[in-house]
């Protein structure tokens, strides 16, 4: 009884010792859940992004020029991940969680899309032109789709600024426009495939891969061709890596382009924040596909 009084005593006039004793084990649980619960966040954060990444919507760039006169070099564009299905090219680094692709949904005529290379796994963009049982060939230059010739009638020429994304190629003609700023102009054509999608495309004149001789599209493959038909690697051409792209399996698909949400010229400087304001392309932002 003694002890115990003694000790209660002890306690009871050194009230700054208690405090410290009591309040200390309270503060360091709080510190820890706090950066447990920021933690936590940012796990949830990171699933988030993935998913939405993986499965919705997910950011690519265009870097070169065969998709001309839609989508030039320089264009920022957000693709629609899920009307296709999803496959193990649906994820971050292609990681393997995926068995085949599913829910999958076939593109159709007209489609933009992207897929991933036969080879080399790398992101291409193009249009599909032919899909399981289609004979696709080329007459001139002009497509034939099912032994029908695909419409295709000349437009206004295609004028595109010059700049550090985009020069003028050997089919088109270096001038000037009215404010004696550097163009290139391109003949242009549009196409109206038969279930009536309309896009331009541009034609540099007469070329080798003008010609394609008929060709059945087997199941689950799909034959894609760029707008800009003369500065296009595509199915015409025997897959290689890095290069052209050959028939395309429709498990490589990635999503289908939607709509353009940046798009520079490639004059903007770091050490230039007004550069970065000047070297938007405005009027292409926002732009569907």
């Amino acid at each position: 009884m003694d002890v115990k009084t003694q000790s209660e005593s002890a306690v009871a006039t050194s009230p700054d010792i208690a405090g410290s004793a009591a309040t200390a084990p309270k503060a360091s649980v709080e510190e820890k859940e706090s950066v447990g619960s920021f933690l936590w966040f940012l796990a949830k954060l990171l699933i988030a992004v993935l998913i939405f990444r993986s499965f919705v919507f997910s950011p690519f760039s265009i870097p070169s020029e065969s998709m001309l006169p839609r989508l030039m070099n320089g264009d920022y564009l957000l693709a629609a991940k899920w009307p296709y299905g999803a496959s193990q090219y649906s994820l971050p680094f292609n990681a393997p969680l995926i068995p085949g692709r599913i829910l999958a949904n076939e593109p159709e005529h007209g489609d933009v899309v992207i897929f991933k290379h036969p080879i080399d796994k790398t992101d291409y963009i193009k249009r599909v032109i032919g899909l399981p049982g289609d004979t696709v060939a080329l007459v001139d230059g002009q497509i034939m789709l099912n032994g029908e010739l695909v419409e295709r009638v000349p437009i206004d020429d295609f004028i595109v600024p010059m700049s550090v994304n985009t020069s003028c190629a050997w089919g088109g003609e270096e001038t000037e426009n009215t404010t004696g700023e550097p163009v290139c102009r391109y003949t242009r054509f549009r196409e109206t495939l038969p279930n009536g999608v309309t896009y331009d495309v541009l034609d540099f004149g007469n070329v080798p891969a003008d010609s394609f001789p008929p060709k059945v599209i087997a199941e689950g493959e799909m034959f894609v061709l760029g707008d800009n038909r003369d500065n296009s690697r595509d199915s015409r051409f025997e897959a290689r890596s890095g290069d052209a792209v050959g028939i395309v399996s429709q498990d490589l698909l990635v999503g289908e382009a939607a709509i353009i949400m940046w798009s520079t010229d490639g004059s903007a400087e770091w050490i230039n924040p007004i550069s970065w304001f000047t070297a938007a392309r405005w009027n292409r932002i926002g732009g569907t596909l």
